[in-house]
């Protein structure tokens, strides 16, 4: 499907793991891109249309000569674990800020038909997921509590957006994809830290073996997305991940299975750090007709293959 094809496409964080996996696919559907971000320009993006600036700052012209059709914006600043005391400075500048800065411009374009936010499964309350001994599932309806400042900045941008696409001189569309844990190639996660440190002969550090996440692999974040923007009847919220829980220690597995033996450094967790959380993606399947092709193994596999021929 070309859906995209010809069509103006403004990008936000498409330098980051995501982005370039979402601008590839855009790519070759023939879109005209217009990619934002606060990083230098990736070496993988040469040919696309590229304007490295801070979000935060009022008055920066990224839509000079250019009005968007459609607008995914993906631009975060994210804090692992555990967020500092100077993240709260950070997370107003970089998510809530940026993203209002962001939208202050683009609800002015006429040409504006739907926005896709990257939100985050974090503006869940978390005494849903925290119980390590069950595996947690969230729906679209779950409780709103936002577990940290980061949580909190995603579901004002839902909010703004919400409310915008409904009171604003050009109408627009806006869906929310409420991500759950993302790895990829290249990533700061905790699944490619350790691939990369095991290629190192390192040990690994490991917090709860018996943490649950529901892992889902950037590319198929990216086709998820892409769909979002492509469905005209998507809109407002969906769960983005794969309707399936794994284990750290599930993780770990997989890795030995494929990298060989490795020493494991466990460290003790403490108990409001325990976290099982599982999407319900039932609302993406059946609206959609689509479900993420890679599970825990699949994307591991993809993840060693990148950082090794990476190493050469």
């Amino acid at each position: 499907m070309m859906f995209f094809k010809n069509k103006r496409v403004l990008v936000t964080g498409g330098a980051g793991v995501i982005g370039k996996e979402l601008i590839e696919m855009l790519r070759k559907q023939g879109a005209i891109i217009r990619c934002v971000d606060f990083q230098e320009k990736p070496s993988e993006l040469t040919d696309i249309e590229y304007f490295q600036m801070d979000l935060s700052r009022p008055g920066n012209q990224f839509l000079f000569r250019f009005e968007p059709e459609y607008v995914f914006h993906l631009a975060a600043d994210f804090e692992r674990t555990e967020e500092r005391k100077d993240f709260w400075e950070s997370n107003f500048k970089n998510n809530i800020l940026a993203s209002h800065n962001l939208i202050e411009q683009i609800i002015k374009c006429p040409s504006l038909k739907k926005v896709i936010f990257a939100s985050s499964y974090l503006i869940y309350d978390e005494k849903q997921y925290n119980n390590i001994e069950d595996e947690n599932i969230l729906n679209e309806s779950s409780t709103i509590n936002p577990r940290n400042t980061v949580g909190v900045a995603k579901l004002q941008t839902e909010a703004d957006l919400e409310f915008l696409s409904r009171n604003n001189e050009y109408p627009f569309d806006c869906v929310s994809a409420r991500i759950f844990r993302v790895y990829g190639k290249g990533s700061r996660d905790i699944i490619s830290r350790w691939v990369r440190a095991i290629l190192q002969k390192e040990d690994i550090i490991l917090f709860n073996e018996n943490n649950r996440f529901d892992y889902i692999f950037a590319r198929d974040v990216a086709t998820g997305l892409l769909k979002l923007g492509e469905n005209e009847n998507a809109k407002a919220i969906y769960n983005l991940g794969t309707g399936v829980s794994s284990r750290v220690k599930d993780v770990v597995l997989v890795l030995k299975n494929n990298l060989g033996n490795f020493d494991v450094n466990t460290i003790e967790s403490r108990e409001e750090l325990f976290e099982s959380s599982c999407a319900d993606i039932s609302k993406l399947q059946n609206e959609l007709s689509w479900s993420p092709e890679y599970d825990l193994e699949s994307g591991i596999k993809e993840i060693i293959a990148y950082e090794k021929k990476r190493n050469h």
